[in-house]
């Protein structure tokens, strides 16, 4: 007991010493320096000894892992870059990047009436502030003293300002009250990991919507997979994401709603500007899953690379079911989180259509447009065993493959080596079913005509 309690002591004043020895001229100098010289880490650790104590060193060594990082999230620069945010891992994993804040700034009010106080809660290192309008005055509210020396260091940084006010954002004094708010309920569990209960954000989603009504207007990130069947309809809800991934569940309050009862799906690009968008009026028969279903979903958006075997739809898919057809599309990751697959699908081609229920690849007559959909002519399929795969490549001369997972669990790399193919044509080999059956699809990329 006594063992932990000056452990945890310890670890405190270890906290305000880093906070002072990072943003020392000195150590900026000797990081920069480093970085230009690209110096390794048995040279950093020796040209550190002759100054630094043990724990100073290893402070100073774990924040320069972090330099690189933090720079490319929030386009800060390159090598040459002199600029330095204040973060450790934990916070800089949870912050908003530059592309999707860079988004979120536009959608904040602006002109004769609009308000121009900010509240940003829960505001961790500062991502969420970093690009508001200039014209809006912001404060972070935290109630850890730690987070609010980050987020006051960092937007004085970016933004030439800095207000801090340190309390629980579920009770904040009526004197201090402003406009609007951002808020990001934390999703970590106390050891780091991600949190995967939903149930357990802090503030909890159902705190989050009383907080709302004191505001004019504000947003929530939440993360993708939020059940949005919780979320009330007189709010409109944004997936914000790039050409592969969605990273951002937006609900968007008050006055920052501008189409209440609606979602949309943005892809944005490296810069934050809107690449397209697809949106549609909420459908409750899109948003509800059973329990199974929505844990299945959860558990598969989770995993990552090759352990990401399928993407599952909404059981109450807006698309039918069909056979095989001459084309074959994976939706964007915005478009299956928002559920709008199936309406931008078949606004493309009225005959696009499930090959199997619950998985995500919509077969169509005609190309699907990119970006929301990466489509694929259709050479070939066979049912999905060794012999019939392997006699459907030597048939078509395929010697290099890429080889897509949904509804079928293997390793695919494995898998490549399995089959042996030796031809001198490339193709892509889908792994999927059709009609709930396991299938082998041969497709080629169509290349997005312009």
């Amino acid at each position: 007991m006594f063992r932990n309690f000056y452990t945890i002591k310890k670890l405190n004043c270890f906290r305000i010493m880093l906070k002072d020895l990072l943003t020392s001229a000195a150590v900026q100098e000797f990081i920069q320096n480093a970085i230009r010289q690209k110096k390794d880490e048995l040279q950093v650790s020796s040209a550190l000894t002759k100054k630094y104590s043990f724990e100073e060193r290893a402070a100073i060594m774990d924040y320069m892992a972090l330099v690189p990082k933090f720079r490319e999230k929030f386009g800060t620069g390159g090598q040459k870059s002199k600029e330095f945010l204040l973060c450790d891992k934990l916070a800089l994993e949870q912050s908003t990047a530059q592309d999707i804040g860079r988004y979120k700034a536009e959608l904040w009010p602006c002109g004769p009436g609009a308000g121009t106080t900010v509240h940003d809660l829960c505001c961790g290192m500062g991502g969420d502030s970093f690009y508001l309008p200039s014209h809006l005055h912001i404060t972070g509210v935290d109630m850890d003293t730690d987070r609010l020396a980050m987020y006051a260091y960092n937007c004085q940084a970016l933004r030439g300002e800095s207000n801090t006010l340190q309390a629980d954002v579920r009770n904040i004094p009526e004197s201090e009250r402003a406009d609007y708010f951002t808020i990001d309920p934390a999703r970590r569990a106390a050891d780091g990991e991600n949190q995967r209960d939903y149930g357990n954000l802090t503030p909890t989603f159902a705190e989050v919507l009383e907080i709302a009504k004191r505001y004019r207007g504000g947003m929530a990130k939440l993360p993708p997979g939020y059940p949005t069947g919780e979320i009330p309809k007189d709010t409109e809800i944004v997936y914000i994401g790039g050409h592969s991934d969605c990273r951002e569940c937006l609900v968007l309050f008050g006055e920052l709603a501008k189409a209440p009862g609606t979602v949309r799906a943005v892809m944005v690009d490296k810069a934050g500007k809107q690449v397209a968008q697809w949106s549609a009026e909420r459908d409750e028969a899109r948003e509800v899953r059973d329990e199974a279903e929505q844990r299945l979903f959860e558990e598969n958006f989770q995993r990552e690379g090759r352990d990401r075997v399928y993407r599952t739809a909404s059981s109450k898919s807006d698309l039918p079911l069909g056979e095989i057809s001459k084309y074959i599309s994976e939706p964007a990751a915005v478009l299956v989180r928002s559920r709008l697959f199936g309406t931008a699908a078949q606004a493309a081609d009225p005959t696009a259509h499930l090959i199997s229920e619950g998985i995500a690849y919509v077969a169509s007559d005609t190309p699907l447009p990119a970006p929301g959909f990466t489509c694929f002519e259709v050479i070939d399929h066979t049912e999905l065993s060794t012999g019939a795969v392997r006699s459907m490549l030597s048939a078509h001369g395929i010697g290099k493959l890429t080889l897509k997972l949904r509804g079928v669990k293997l390793d695919p790399d494995a898998e490549i080596r399995r089959l042996g193919a030796k031809g001198k044509e490339s193709a892509t080999l889908f792994y999927t079913r059709a009609y709930g059956e396991k299938v082998a699809i041969l497709a080629r990329l169509e290349v997005p005509k312009h």
